[in-house]
């Protein structure tokens, strides 16, 4: 394949759509001091140059439609995502828990535009506490019950919001490694269930993000954009310490001092499509209020520096 070819966006389009989170500002709960106030937040993501958003964790931005639209609005904002978290490997049980969240969340995301929701398996290590709750590795039967789930929750979110599901694997959760996030793509409907690709999270346990593209393009329906400090993660894997202290610790690091590079991750999968959404997430729970804007600013900056095929609408 030529070089014109691997960089020739599909259907001609100028690049993926490069967005922002609650994420990068540190944002992991609805309420918690520790986190910038929410209008900060969406007046900082119009200075750093972004247009889209992720609506983040339920309950920080405003829940009412037509004051998120409003708010919003005024700033230029677009919403991309809204996320829910699910643990269908449990049992039937977690249907309704599930399904309550989609109802509040893909119900705000969808009236507000966004056609996307991003969905985070519980953890078998507590993000809040550090606890072990369950075993790391999953039986054949928790697989199952695992696909099924998520199958049945991506068809319901299609039927109901017009919303596609895509299933972000998670550190310090079941789904992590590359065999691990094949044998769930394996197992599930692509007509129901496609992945949030997490460049961050997949390198962190050793994932190469390009090569997952190339191998199942038609399987990656949204990108997280996030770099794993390669001189930390080995400490961090061999002395076995929990995600939330590693991310105190800067495991999740700012562009362009991490791995993956994000350009080859960007110009392989807008030659899938280039609607697909690119939104720049980086793990800074409480960080210092100051501290994210500059580096959002510096990492837009980075990544359209690095590659032609990125926009900002």
């Amino acid at each position: 394949m030529t070089d014109t070819a691997v960089n020739r966006p599909a259907a001609g389009k100028p690049g993926l759509r490069i967005g922002t989170a609650p994420d990068s500002w540190g944002v992991w709960f609805p309420d918690d001091p520790k986190q910038v106030p929410w209008q900060r937040f969406l007046d900082e993501v119009v200075d750093a140059g972004y247009s889209w958003i992720e609506l983040g964790p339920y309950g920080y931005l405003p829940t009412d439609p037509h004051q998120l639209e409003d708010e919003l609005g005024s700033r230029g904002l677009k919403l991309s995502a809204g996320t829910v978290f699910t643990g269908f490997h449990k049992g039937e049980d977690q249907w309704q828990r599930a399904w309550d969240q989609a109802l509040a969340v893909a119900g705000l995301a969808a009236k507000l535009g966004a056609e996307h929701l991003v969905v985070i398996p519980d953890l078998w290590r507590s993000d809040a506490t550090s606890e072990v709750l369950e075993s790391r590795t999953l039986t054949d039967e928790q697989w199952a019950k695992l696909a099924a789930g998520h199958d049945r929750l991506g068809k319901a979110l299609l039927e109901e919001f017009g919303v596609k599901q895509q299933f972000h694997s998670h550190a310090d959760s079941h789904i992590g490694t590359t065999r691990e996030v094949l044998r769930f793509l394996d197992e599930t409907d692509p007509r129901y269930t496609n992945l949030c690709l997490d460049t961050g999270h997949f390198a962190y346990y050793g994932g190469d993000s390009v090569k997952l593209i190339e191998q199942r393009p038609e399987r990656i329906g949204y990108l997280h954009l996030k770099q794993v400090d390669p001189s930390l993660l080995f400490d961090v894997l061999k002395n076995d310490v929990p995600f939330a202290t590693a991310v105190a610790q800067g495991i999740m690091i700012e562009p362009p001092h991490g791995v993956p590079e994000l350009a080859p991750v960007i110009e392989e999968t807008a030659k899938i499509d280039t609607d697909i959404f690119a939104i720049i997430e980086q793990d800074m729970y409480g960080c210092e209020l100051d501290r994210p804007l500059p580096i959002a600013r510096r990492t837009r900056e980075h990544i359209f520096g690095c590659t032609h095929l990125a926009r900002i609408r």
